[in-house]
């Protein structure tokens, strides 16, 4: 650990609470919740101090990023919070020639495509590449009363994004690497994974309780492409982190065939969209690991009323298993209206029973 880190909260601070003890399927009083995306452009106070430019300008920004990811717990008093970043942060960080564009999302200049292109990837130092993430979570973990979520993407999430110049719907170039220039293809991957544990690393180090890695897009995959394209690059991430204790989530959308080897790279959550029934893929992934998920996003714009049905269903599903942490099956869409998100998280908080 690095000195940098010595503000970081006390090990364990947080092993009692709600959110930690559901990750680790432990008995608690009340089902946790949190949002995806829970702080953003659907909050008023967001869009008010938020100003111009890439989300790389606020995220570059400690005291601006420390206020939007506080942002979503004064109001909805969910029950972690969870850093305000990007997934593509370290790629940008270390130089590869990547920016976010406003409305667009992820762009590179010049995609990822040949072997030398391996040398744009250096090894992350997250204390001289990243100072401002570390000074953000040491902010949060000084301020927060409750868990605080860091993250990082996938390495086939990250690839797509750095091979395909801009977010794709078919991940042809991606897909294409894979499946012609397989040697190549592990290489990136090894190398962003490498980039993800030390950035995961050193948000644990700061005080981060537990992480997420967002494999966005793994659902483009067949079961068959993900085991030999993609498991053992995130298997590498999860056991880098394992000794540190802290729950490991795994996320992704449209992966409802791909639940069992989610779950089997190391993830002690898994993440379910809203395709799959809890039940059924608690199934999936076996009884020994939680589940997040999965309310579908859209029904928050049918109104409380119908929402807060459909939380209650996700809830039944569930019953009452201990393992489960409430959220919706993906993020939070700008349009969405906060006031209902705020009546979900009373319906959980009041309904979801937990059996002993």
């Amino acid at each position: 650990m690095s000195g940098a880190a010595s503000s970081a909260a006390p090990a364990g601070r947080f092993d009692n609470h709600p959110f930690i003890q559901a990750c680790r399927g432990l008995p608690h009083d009340r089902v946790p919740v949190w949002f995806m995306r829970q702080a953003g452009r659907s909050l008023p106070e967001y869009r008010a101090i938020r100003g111009t430019g890439t989300i790389l300008d606020a995220i570059a920004d400690p005291d601006l990023s420390t206020e939007i990811t506080l942002q979503p717990i004064r109001r909805y008093d969910v029950d972690a919070a969870i850093l305000y970043s990007d997934i593509v942060v370290p790629a940008h960080a270390v130089g590869f020639g990547l920016t976010v564009t406003p409305g667009v999302g992820p762009e590179v200049e010049r995609p990822f495509r040949h072997e030398d292109d391996l040398a744009r990837l250096r090894p992350l130092d997250p204390e001289a590449d990243t100072p401002y993430v570390l000074e953000t979570v040491r902010q949060l973990v000084a301020e927060l009363d409750r868990p605080l979520i860091g993250f990082a993407g996938a390495p086939f999430t990250v690839a797509s994004y750095l091979i395909e110049g801009r977010p794709s719907r078919d991940y042809a170039n991606t897909k294409a690497m894979m499946f012609a220039n397989e040697r190549l293809w592990h290489a990136l991957c090894d190398r962003l994974a490498d980039i993800a544990i030390s950035s995961l690393q050193s948000q644990i180090d700061n005080g981060a309780s537990a992480i997420q890695l967002f494999d966005s897009w793994a659902g483009s995959l067949s079961p068959a492409q993900y085991q030999r394209y993609v498991f053992s690059h995130s298997q590498k991430v999860m056991d880098a982190i394992a000794d540190t204790g802290v729950p490991k989530i795994h996320f992704g959308v449209t992966t409802g065939e791909l639940l069992p080897q989610i779950s089997a790279v190391g993830a002690d959550v898994v993440g379910v969209d809203w395709r799959v029934p809890l039940d059924a893929a608690r199934e999936r992934v076996g009884h020994g690991t939680s589940l997040q998920g999965n309310l579908d996003p859209t029904v928050v714009f049918a109104g409380a009323e119908f929402a807060c049905e459909a939380a209650r269903d996700v809830l039944r599903l569930n019953d009452g298993h201990p393992g489960h942490v409430f959220n919706l099956g993906h993020g939070v869409m700008p349009a969405m209206d906060p006031d209902v998100l705020t009546e979900i998280v009373k319906v959980v908080h009041e309904e979801g029973t937990v059996r002993s």
